[in-house]
């Protein structure tokens, strides 16, 4: 997988508090276009943060939906978090788990897994939606051969700070003083944040790695103004307060850098090479454990 080219993106030189902007570009993944912003070339990972997909908004046509076929991940887990419509998930271990918006789906592959997205046939007939992100979250090199997992959480069983003009909702890990009830191996967190014209919400500094993925709407951040479509990596240690120029969606993610970088192939994430040339030979060999009731899959690039 090749980074992201950001050419086109401001300098983030011109702004305070800010030490790079970035651009995503439209890629896609089987016939369904996302804009990926992670990895960059100007930043890699952001804490434990590999890789960052926003999908959509998108409206299939009647009859169509997402198909993802059957695909292999070691080393990382995969977090899915929609805005908009539903993704049927189906993996290795047996697991099938409809998402919603607001809804968690976390999936360990550590070792080893092999899953599905897939658009469920009853939600087909009237053109579906989608709208979210689906963002890989690097595991410690203590945990990357862990067991594979999976678990998901309803829209009521994470942590919501609400105020007259904004909610925030906590997806993983720690902020502002509350915990999401996901599992996670390292020290991070990841939120979503619905603003109000006018709010204003600090931005955690207890984290060294942080950053602003601006989903919907126009904020500012030191008088400065940022629209849709920008990941703003933010200077560590500095107070940042986001504040909302229009009706705005901003995901904030960070965490304790990693315990060294990651090698990233296709679908795989290791701190080893030799690791992920074994996952490729496993891969095309067959070894990984199928998908139940799934006949395709996705042949090794």
């Amino acid at each position: 997988m090749s980074p992201v080219d950001d050419d086109a993106a401001p300098n983030a030189d011109d702004y305070a508090g800010i030490d790079h902007i970035i651009v995503p570009r439209t890629r896609d993944i089987g016939g369904f276009e996302v804009r990926r912003v992670l990895p960059s070339v100007k930043k890699r990972m952001v804490g434990p943060f590999v890789f960052f997909d926003q999908m959509g908004p998108n409206t299939f046509p009647s009859g169509e939906g997402l198909d993802v076929r059957p695909h292999p991940h070691i080393g990382l887990a995969t977090v899915t978090y929609l805005f908009d419509g539903e993704i049927l998930h189906r993996d290795s271990l047996g697991v099938v788990q409809a998402i919603r918006p607001g809804e968690v789906n976390w999936m360990t592959a550590g070792r080893g897994i092999a899953h599905s997205e897939r658009t469920d046939q009853d939600q087909r007939p009237a053109g579906p939606r989608l709208y979210g992100i689906q963002a890989w979250v690097a595991l410690p090199e203590t945990f990357e051969e862990t067991d594979p997992g999976f678990s998901h959480h309803g829209a009521d069983d994470q942590p919501i700070i609400t105020d007259t003009d904004k909610s925030v909702r906590v997806i993983a890990g720690s902020a502002w003083g509350e915990t999401a009830r996901v599992k996670t191996f390292s020290d991070m967190f990841y939120a979503d944040a619905d603003l109000s014209t006018g709010a204003r919400l600090p931005i955690p500094t207890e984290h060294e790695e942080r950053a602003l993925y601006i989903a919907d709407g126009r904020i500012s951040v030191n008088g400065d103004s940022f629209g849709s479509g920008q990941l703003l990596v933010l200077h560590p240690g500095d107070a940042i307060t986001v504040e909302a120029e229009s009706q705005a969606r901003v995901m904030v993610l960070g965490g304790e850098p990693m315990d060294g970088p990651r090698h990233i192939w296709w679908n795989f994430v290791s701190s080893s090479k030799d690791r992920i040339e074994q996952a490729k030979a496993d891969w095309l060999a067959g070894r990984f454990a199928p998908v139940p009731n799934e006949t395709e899959f996705i042949p090794l690039p």
